[in-house]
Parts: structure tokens; sequence; C-alpha cells
């Protein structure tokens, strides 16, 4: 029964759903309809949805014109009705996986989409898996649910589990230049996730199990978590040292091997550094073992932006100024240079701290003009000479490109450099982080 669903496709002519139209979903469900497959995005969000059909891109990484192009020759289309998936040879889940609470996975939009699936379960079905989650969920979680609609896995339908890799406002690598890892929960589950994902993205390296798919996506992610940890420790260490960290890591760079360069900053943002590793954490108790490095970066780099006020009241105080009252202007409140995307940013965390220590802040964004989050509600202020030089501190918290950085330095009465966008600069009223 594989090979009908093989040569589906081989042929470009497997009808897929993908559930879920965000960061992930879109850019993959537009890549498989350029190369003609039948794509259908499947979102309760009525808002994507509608943007999908009027041919409008919501995701920094869709080019418009290709949404359009994939929309007005019907390779692609989005829907809010699910029963659309009972005619599907291939369904992709592309759900959030966020933290319920510190340190527990969320996996209940993993397991409404894999409910939604087995009631419209047809016979030779590949589903692939691509939201994070850990080790086990595809063969202990989604096998059992979707084997309740009467079918058998690995005989009436196949399941994968392959990783989803997006690095958000990456130019050079987008998602069909990102090596895929692919693995099923059989060698034919497996081989055919493969031959689907090789129609759009040129490297395909498959495990032998879901598992060690599930395992490969939480080592990257533990992999930055815990350097960015480290990295923003050696910075506290070196200030108290009088030591220049931004100084040491370009000098630790000129070795050719054996050393990766990580920066230090205000921690970590968007979905995948700061919850993936923490769904290891929790997996690996449930084994009896606890990852004392996991856990200790995340909260390093979690208490960083408490870390960064500490360091503001001292600068301040050498200035003969207290922390209250005091006028601060925060540069950059997206979590990620030059990139529309303000999940967990740690910038935000920063604003917090600064209003509850009776600071008042304002902030400049040239791409986000607005904030009302939880207790965040004021606009971006013009960035002109005059509004600058009335603030006691600038704080360089995401280095965005379009900023006129020297117009900061030539107005501001002092710079808080997180970001070391100074780094060529002698100048007595920037401190580095």
């Amino acid at each position: 029964m594989s090979n009908i669903l093989r040569n589906k496709i081989q042929q470009n002519k497997a009808r897929i759903a993908v559930v879920g139209l965000g960061y992930v979903g879109l850019p993959l469900a537009l890549s498989f309809a350029k190369k003609g497959f039948p794509v259908t995005g499947l979102d309760k969000d009525t808002d994507r949805v509608k943007k999908v059909n009027r041919c409008e891109s919501y995701i920094l990484d869709v080019s418009t014109a290709e949404l359009a192009s994939a929309v007005r020759n019907k390779r692609l289309s989005a829907s809010t009705d699910f029963t659309a998936l009972g005619h599907m040879d291939v369904i992709i889940i592309c759900v959030p996986t966020p933290l319920k609470r510190k340190y527990t996975p969320d996996i209940s939009y993993i397991l409404s989409a894999v409910k939604t699936i087995r009631g419209f379960l047809k016979k030779n079905t590949l589903i692939v898996l691509e939201s994070t989650t850990y080790p086990g969920t595809t063969r202990e979680l989604i096998k059992p649910h979707l084997e309740s609609s009467g079918l058998k896995a690995g005989k009436d339908f196949y399941l994968s589990f392959s990783p989803e890799r997006i690095d958000p406002g990456n130019k050079h690598y987008d998602v069909t230049r990102i090596p895929k890892v692919v693995g099923g929960l059989t060698q034919v589950d497996g081989e055919l996730t493969k031959l689907l994902y090789g129609k759009v993205i040129k490297t395909v390296h498959m495990v032998s199990s879901a598992e060690a798919a599930e395992m490969t996506k939480l080592l990257e992610n533990s992999f930055r978590i815990i350097n960015i940890g480290w990295i923003n420790e050696v910075a506290m260490m070196c200030h108290k040292m009088g030591i220049n960290v931004w100084e040491v890591i370009e000098a630790a760079k000129t070795k050719p091997f054996g050393f990766m360069p990580f920066y230090p900053g205000l921690g970590v943002g968007g979905h995948c550094i700061p919850d993936d590793p923490l769904y290891l954490y929790w997996k690996a108790k449930h084994h009896g073992f606890h990852s004392k490095f996991i856990k200790l970066s995340a909260d390093i780099n979690a208490n960083m932006p408490q870390y960064a006020v500490e360091r503001l009241a001292e600068i301040l105080k050498r200035k003969k100024k207290g922390l209250t009252k005091s006028k601060v202007l925060v540069i950059g409140v997206t979590y990620k240079k030059d990139v529309k995307d303000l999940r967990k940013s740690p910038s935000l965390k920063l604003i917090e701290l600064l209003q509850k220590a009776k600071c008042a802040v304002s902030y400049f964004d040239p791409i986000i003009p607005y904030l009302n989050i939880e207790s965040i509600h004021m606009k971006s202020i013009i960035l002109s000479k005059e509004n600058v030089s009335m603030f006691d501190c600038v704080i360089i918290a995401t280095d965005h490109t379009r900023v006129d950085y020297t117009l900061i330095l030539k107005h501001a009465a002092l710079i808080f450099d997180i970001r070391d966008k100074y780094k060529n600069t002698l100048n007595e009223k920037v401190v580095r982080l």
C-alpha cells in the first residue's frame, strides 16, 4: 500500500494538509505548493485563513508575490474547515508547543490536532509532526490516539517526526535550504517522509527513529541555550573583573578550531530557545535524570533583564542619579535584530522591570510602532535629537539595522550598550554590558 502513496509523492500529486499556518506552517505550505503539490492550510485562526486566501502574507519569510501566485494558481488554499483532512494523502502538524508552567511542556495543541485528525483519518495517509516536543511524543502519545480510530500505524497509515528548523529573517537559509531531519516509527515511514521533504528541501537526513529526530531538535536548541547562558555568565564575570567581554570573544574567535562565538545580551527570546530545551529537562526528570546544564542556563538567561536593571542602577549612580524617576529610552523591543517578532522578547521583561522601578521608560523600535502587551501600553517615540537628549540613559537592547546610532551617540547623555553596537567607539558616555 505504501507504493500508492510513494507514487503520488513522486509525481507531485499527493494532497497535502498543513495544520497550523504560523511561522513554520505557512512557509512550508508555500514551498510544497510552489513545487506543484495541491496544498490546503488548516487553521482555527480565521484572520490567518482570510489573509492567505486574500494573498496577504503575515509572515516575514513569506513573499506576498509568491503567496499570491500559489493561491491564484489554486495550488494553495486555506480553511478553518478541518473536514478537508479526510481527503488528504499527507498531513503535516505545525502547531505551537508552549510551556504550561515553568519547566512543564504544554502539548495540548498537538493533542487537539491529533484528535481532530483521528476523526478524519483514512488509509494510506502519512502524518508528520513538526512541532517541537519531548522524545517519545510521536510513538507514545500520537500513535495510540490515531490507532484508536481502528487503523494501525505502519499498516494502514504512516507516522513520522521531522523537527522544524526555521531561522526568522534569515535570507540565506530559508525553509528549503536548511537540511531536514526525519525519523519514522518504522523504516518505511521514515523513507516516505524523506521522499516527501526531498521534493522541496535539498538535503534530507533520515535517522533511525522518531525518538532520535525528536532528540535532535532538543539537542540543537539546548546547545544554544547552554552556550548563551554561559557567555552571559562570562559577561557578568568579566564586569566584576574589569575586563571587556567583547574584546575577549573577538580574541577567542581567532582560534581556527575548537571555539564557536556566542554573544551576551538580555537573554533569549522567540519560541524555540526559551522553551524547547525545557521539554528535554522535563522528560529527563521522568527518567530519573536531572539536566543541570539546561536548568542553570535557562535561569541565567531569564535573569539577564534583572541584571541589566541592576547594572543600569550602578551606571546612573555614578552620575549621581537614582533609578527611580530617571528617564530611560530602550532601543529595540523584538527578540531578534530586524525581525518583527515579540515572542518572549527579553526587552519586554526589561521594560516591565524598569516600570516597576518607577523609571520613566520609553522605547524606540523601527518595526514595532506600538506595544499593548500585558502591563506595557506605549507607542514608539520618534528618534530625534530633541527626544534622545531628554533621557538620562539610552539602552541598546536590540540592535536593529534601521536605527540612527550616530544620532544617539551624539545626543544621548549616557548609553548602556548591551549589544556592543559601539564597539569601535571611544566615548566615556558609552558603557558596555
